[in-house]
């Protein structure tokens, strides 16, 4: 059975993004990936030519999911693939460690490849490229902290300097992705059953408002 995580989405401007970033240091965890306190992502999305991904997005559809590749820090020995899907305002995400090879081949449009890897998640995008014509689409980028609460498995994030390109064959080039489709710092608090009460204290969770941003769907929509 799948297990869903809470997810809230915040828009935050410079000065809330520094004064959380202190606080957050001092209470919580780093996730183990922010040793040096934030850490470059970036992510391949997978749509089809109708655009199926993002319009399940922009028409706000309750029951949505979309598959894509995931490095950090230009690290292209720890490739990610990754099935996110999202019910009611739930998440739930599964993933798959892949090669180098591998993905270098996915990006040829060797699709075979993913019946090589051992995994539900490479299974299904395999069928899904087969019956939903879902291709490599757009690459996004940016610069993540992140911090960790073991009560209620709380992890809090904030994303910021979102670059963007939709030139696929790019994924594993060290060079920085130079269109910007947004200059928004997004806050994401991830969690299970609950949050604790002194974290939405530091994130004043009340006094904020959701912002339902995608950054797939900032980097298409030009």
């Amino acid at each position: 059975m799948k297990k869903f995580r809470h997810e809230l989405k915040h828009y935050i401007n410079p000065l809330d993004h520094a004064e959380l970033s202190c606080k957050l240091k001092a209470l919580l965890k780093p996730d183990e990936n922010a040793a040096k306190g934030h850490y470059l992502v970036k992510s391949l999305y997978f749509d089809n030519y109708e655009d199926k991904v993002l319009r399940e997005k922009v028409n706000g559809y309750l029951y949505r999911e979309k598959f894509r590749l995931r490095l950090y820090d230009s690290n292209n020995s720890f490739i990610k693939l990754e099935r996110r899907m999202k019910l009611n305002g739930l998440c739930h995400k599964a993933s798959a460690r892949i090669t180098e090879s591998h993905c270098e081949r996915l990006l040829l449009g060797d699709y075979g490849v993913l019946k090589e890897i051992d995994s539900s998640v490479a299974a299904e995008l395999y069928a899904k490229i087969g019956y939903q014509l879902l291709r490599p689409k757009s690459i996004v980028e940016y610069h993540r902290e992140a911090y960790v609460y073991k009560a209620g498995n709380v992890r809090i994030t904030i994303d910021s300097d979102i670059r963007a390109s939709n030139q696929p064959d790019r994924f594993l080039s060290e060079k920085s992705l130079s269109f910007r489709p947004s200059k928004e710092t997004i806050l994401e608090v991830k969690y299970d059953e609950f949050i604790p009460q002194f974290i939405k204290d530091i994130i004043q969770i009340h006094s904020r408002q959701t912002a339902a941003f995608s950054k797939y769907a900032a980097a298409r929509i030009i």
